[in-house]
């Protein structure tokens, strides 16, 4: 069963790698920009779309007010990339925003920071393969009908190539990132060639539509509030800019340098496509409503467009405008669509284990997640945030609407605190700091930081307002929960620490050492495992030694006595009583009573135990044990050792069948006084 299972997961997962290989998996920027940069530039997908299905709520007319919203958004963009280049050369570790905020701002800020990037990054794999699905859905009809299951399916897939290693992942999720961005730009760019040195009308499907306003008559605090809940939708393009900070580790040196040259690409390519697409969607006159009142609201020819009309994306319009409906170029830009919004999960798949790792060194999160796996990766992590996000996408039916009234809370909670971080460390660098050059930079980049972290407050403001009633209170109720927990799990580490901890002017104190060490071996018949178990304890040369058995059945007992003191076993065998046919107890209390008798000494017990060979044969066997261990363990003074037995069935995956001769089984009794201290 061992070897079957070992060679399914190197088929899957791959050889196992070296820890001395650790360098081979670190990132050009041209594997690196794919990797973290697919959230950020597939969020263009959908960001400018829910600009315009907010502002469809006040009617058509108010689309006047999207470019302007749009250029708010890519302001708030290039700010934020501007500022994060500044946190990969002052904090090129990887603890990104947890470690600028913990170290300027306090324990209490990273791990605000911490917990929501974590619920963030959980939401990014959730929301990006909803909307994946969504995209199939529109052409594949089994698809759309099973959604949280194909949804599911998919992050598992997700998961099985990041188990694979960050360099392996980010080779596979290249190249469709790297065409989808062809597409985009190509498409944008032929677009402006059309409208602008052409004079060609770009006409969407939807151009002719009407969309019925559910809002009429807005006041003025009305329409602020519309055009502010339009502005948080269109930030969702922000989401995945922060993964680059938290990953500069995964570059390739020098990491800084490379890390700040890939944000900068990321941030330049996503405004340009961001501003492109919601351009040319106005331009050629594309309509969007809520997906849930669309069949009512959208109105074709006058009438409604009733319940069977399937709403076109805002990129899948646009191609049709720009390109003609049915062309080949129209079907690509649809199918890289797709595909990006599930490798955008990717960006989450890299950024949650590595802050996971971080968390798990510094004692908030089990020890665990800092392993890293047979391919170098923190496989622990990876696979507990692919856990969270299929528990998200079967509880919410992977309905992207939904979940996006969860998303962008937590990474514009790091944003303003990781920002606000920032100024506090420039500030404290300038107070030592006397080159004028190097102060002159210093404040540059405060300046920067300073900005950023007011607008991402801004920003952060409004989200709330605008969308905690919608769904973002579980985010924000999630938030202090999973902080809690990471409280508690530091303070347990913290007190076992100090529990452990061996002062420095400590001496070895003889003390601490046990009188004597009592030994007590468990039979329950006299076989090859019993004999082997009485032979090792023997060998040990314990203070005392006998073996114990549990007279369950008289009878038994009675005979086992009989058959023990015939075999002439050099070994005093004792019998306690079970009036109630109980193994544990018993012995328990005969080890708790000898421990009383004296405190000092310590007591071993030695279990004979099978070694089996299929999964299935480990509920035949050893289940008495396994109870008498773990409750032995919180027993002060008591060691247990199990004495293993191979059976037959484990032959195959040892190699070689266990061989014990007959000379082991006994030795004359006059020889075994003689060689053995132990208590005849």
């Amino acid at each position: 069963m061992s070897k079957v299972t070992d060679s399914a997961k190197r088929l899957v997962l791959g050889r196992a790698l070296r820890s001395t290989q650790l360098h081979e998996q670190l990132l050009p920027k041209r594997i690196a920009l794919p990797v973290f940069a697919s959230d950020a530039l597939s969020s263009v997908a959908y960001a400018p779309q829910e600009i315009l299905v907010i502002l469809s709520l006040a009617g058509v007319s108010f689309y006047h007010f999207s470019p302007w919203i749009a250029a708010a958004v890519v302001v708030v963009m290039l700010t934020v990339v501007a500022s994060y280049r500044q946190n990969v050369h002052a904090y090129p570790s990887g603890g990104g925003d947890y470690e600028v905020a913990t170290v300027n701002l306090g324990r209490n800020a990273g791990l605000t920071v911490a917990s929501a990037l974590l619920v963030d990054y959980v939401l990014t794999v959730a929301v990006s393969v909803a909307n994946g699905v969504d995209y199939v859905g529109a052409t594949i009809p089994f698809v759309a009908q099973h959604k949280p299951i194909v949804a599911i399916l998919i992050v598992v897939l997700l998961t099985l190539i990041n188990l694979r290693g960050v360099r392996e992942s980010g080779a596979a999720f290249a190249i469709p990132t790297y065409c989808f961005m062809i597409a985009v730009i190509g498409m944008v760019l032929w677009g402006a060639v059309r409208l602008l040195l052409l004079g060609d009308e770009l006409r969407a499907p939807t151009a002719d539509y009407e969309i019925v306003a559910e809002q009429t008559n807005l006041t003025s605090f009305a329409l602020a509030f519309l055009v502010l809940r339009a502005f948080s939708s269109g930030c969702a393009a922000l989401t995945g800019v922060e993964a680059i900070s938290n990953g500069v580790p995964a570059f390739r040196k020098p990491k800084s340098k490379n890390a700040a040259t890939t944000l900068l690409m990321m941030g330049l390519i996503a405004v340009t496509m961001f501003g492109g697409i919601i351009t040319l969607g106005l331009a050629s006159g594309v309509k969007v409503a809520e997906p849930s009142v669309a069949a009512e609201d959208v109105l074709i020819d006058g009438r409604p467009a009733g319940p069977g009309y399937h709403q076109q994306p805002i990129i899948s319009q646009v191609a049709d405008a720009v390109f003609g409906n049915g062309s080949l170029l129209f079907f690509v830009i649809s199918a890289v669509t797709a595909l990006i919004l599930f490798l955008a999960a990717n960006t989450a798949f890299n950024g949650f284990p590595v802050l996971g790792s971080i968390l798990a060194q510094d004692r908030y999160l089990p020890r665990q997640l800092h392993t890293r796996g047979d391919r170098l990766a923190f496989s622990n992590g990876i696979v507990i945030l692919a856990a969270g996000a299929c528990l998200l996408l079967w509880g919410f039916n992977a309905d992207v609407s939904r979940l996006l009234n969860l998303y962008i809370v937590g990474v514009f909670v790091s944003f303003t605190l990781s920002q606000t971080g920032m100024v506090r460390h420039w500030t404290r660098r300038l107070r030592t700091e006397t080159d004028p050059k190097t102060r002159l930079q210093m404040i540059r980049s405060r300046m920067i930081n300073g900005f950023g972290a007011v607008m991402t407050a801004l920003v952060l403001v409004v989200v709330l307002v605008t969308k905690f009633a919608a769904g973002a209170w579980i985010v924000c109720i999630a938030m202090p929960v999973l902080f809690l927990m990471m409280k508690g799990i530091h303070r347990h580490y913290e007190n076992v620490a100090a529990e452990l901890a061996v002062a420095a002017e400590q001496e070895p104190d003889e003390t601490m050492l046990p009188a004597r060490n009592h030994a007590i071996v468990l039979v329950s018949k006299i076989h090859k495992p019993t004999l082997r178990a009485l032979a090792y304890a023997r060998a040990t040369r314990p203070s005392t030694l006998e073996a114990v058995t549990v007279g369950v059945d008289g009878a038994e007992a009675r005979a086992l006595q009989e058959e023990w003191e015939q075999k002439g076993i050099p070994v005093p065998l004792k019998t306690l009583d079970s009036p109630y046919r109980e193994i544990t107890r018993p012995v328990l209390e005969y080890v708790k009573t000898l421990r009383r008798r004296s405190p000092r000494d310590v007591v071993t017990v030695y279990i004979p135990e099978y070694v089996v060979g299929h999964w299935w044969e480990h509920l035949l066997h050893n289940q008495s044990a396994l109870r008498l261990k773990g409750r032995l363990l919180f027993v002060p003074g008591v060691m247990v050792t199990s004495v293993p037995w191979q059976l037959h069935s484990s032959d195959r995956l040892k190699g070689r069948p266990e061989r014990w001769g007959a000379s082991s089984v006994r030795r004359p009794a006059s020889v075994a006084r003689k060689d053995d201290g132990a208590t005849p």
